[in-house]
C-alpha cells in the first residue's frame, strides 16, 4: 500500500456489509415503482429492469447500477430514494458484526474515514448505526448530495475536492470494481476490491510498520 494515503473512502452496501436479503427488498421496492411509473405488474417490471441492465451495461462497458436503470427508464431517483427510505427496515436484515467495527476503530486512529454510497440519507445512517460504525467517519456523501449516481467523474472530484484530499493520498474501498474502484484508479487513487466483509480484515496492512 502506498505510504502517502492519509483517506480512507469505503462503499457501504455489499462493502461494510454483506446481505442478500436487504438487497432483495431494495430490489422489490424498485420494482414497485417502475410498475407504477409504467403501468406495468410487478414481474413486467422486473423483467424492464433487468433487460434495461444489461442493456445499459453493454452500451457503456460497465455495469449499470439500480439508479441508472431507474433514470434511464424516466424514473426520479428522488422519489425511488423516498420509496426506499419508506418502505425499507434494515433492522430486519442486518447484524453487527464486531470484527467489522473493531477493525474500523483501528483504522480511524490513523486515516480520515469517508463513505461515498448510492444509497440515501435515511437508509445510510439506519445502516451505520446498526452496524455500530456511527462517529466513525468523516463524512457520508450520498446520493443525496448531487443526484449523480456513481460510477461519475464529476462527482467523484467533488469529493476529493470537499475532504481536502489529492487523489494519491485516497484509498478506495468497494465491492464493484466498475461502480466504486474503476474512476479512482484511473485518477491516481489506490483501491481495494473486497468480495466479502472478510476480505476488509486485508486492511490491516495499512496499519503495520513500513506504512506508519
Amino acid at each position: 500500500m502506498p505510504s502517502s494515503i492519509k483517506a480512507l473512502v469505503f462503499d457501504l452496501d455489499g462493502t461494510l456489509y454483506v446481505s442478500s436479503s436487504l438487497g432483495t427488498e431494495i430490489s422489490y421496492a424498485a420494482g414497485r415503482y417502475i410498475a407504477d411509473l409504467k403501468s406495468l405488474a410487478p414481474d413486467e417490471a422486473g423483467r424492464l429492469i433487468g433487460d434495461t441492465r444489461r442493456r445499459l451495461a453493454e452500451k457503456n462497458g460497465f455495469e449499470a447500477t439500480l439508479s441508472l436503470v431507474c433514470r434511464e427508464l424516466g424514473g426520479d431517483l428522488r422519489e425511488l430514494h423516498r420509496r426506499f427510505a419508506a418502505e425499507i427496515r434494515p433492522e430486519a436484515h442486518l447484524i453487527r458484526d464486531e470484527r467489522v467495527v473493531a477493525l474500523m476503530r483501528m483504522l480511524e486512529k490513523k486515516f480520515a474515514l469517508f463513505i461515498y454510497t448510492n444509497n440515501n440519507v435515511p437508509l445510510s445512517a439506519a445502516i451505520i448505526r446498526i452496524l455500530g460504525l456511527d462517529g466513525l467517519f468523516g463524512q457520508v456523501f450520498t446520493i443525496e448530495e448531487s443526484w449523480r449516481p456513481k460510477p461519475d467523474r464529476d462527482a467523484l472530484q467533488d469529493i476529493y475536492r470537499c475532504i481536502g484530499r489529492t487523489p494519491d493520498e485516497c484509498l478506495f474501498v468497494g465491492d464493484r470494481y466498475d461502480v466504486d474502484l474503476r474512476f479512482p484508479a484511473e485518477l491516481g487513487s489506490a483501491v481495494c476490491l473486497v468480495n466479502s466483509t472478510v476480505e476488509l480484515f486485508q486492511l490491516r496492512i495499512l496499519m503495520s510498520e513500513e506504512n506508519v
